[in-house]
């Protein structure tokens, strides 16, 4: 039987930049593009070549793979 792939959450976008990913409740990085999240979650065991970053293993707040910069509060 397969190991099922990790569960990823990535949070919002700091405002410093970034954001922290993390699988199964521990911090793994702070991630700047998709790239990083794939990288995060390689290093947990989930197979890049499986990594959907739009599917349901990873959890986006804040806004999805597209979205790495903080909102603008300047108003």
């Amino acid at each position: 039987m397969d190991a099922l792939p990790p569960r990823g959450i990535v949070q919002p976008p700091s405002p410093a930049g970034g954001r922290r990913v993390r699988v199964d409740g521990t911090i793994l990085g702070l991630a700047y593009r998709p790239a990083d999240v794939i990288e995060f979650l390689r290093r947990a065991g989930a197979d890049p070549v499986q990594i959907d970053l739009e599917g349901p293993d990873i959890e986006w707040r804040g806004g999805g793979p597209d979205i790495w910069s903080p909102p603008d509060t300047s108003a």
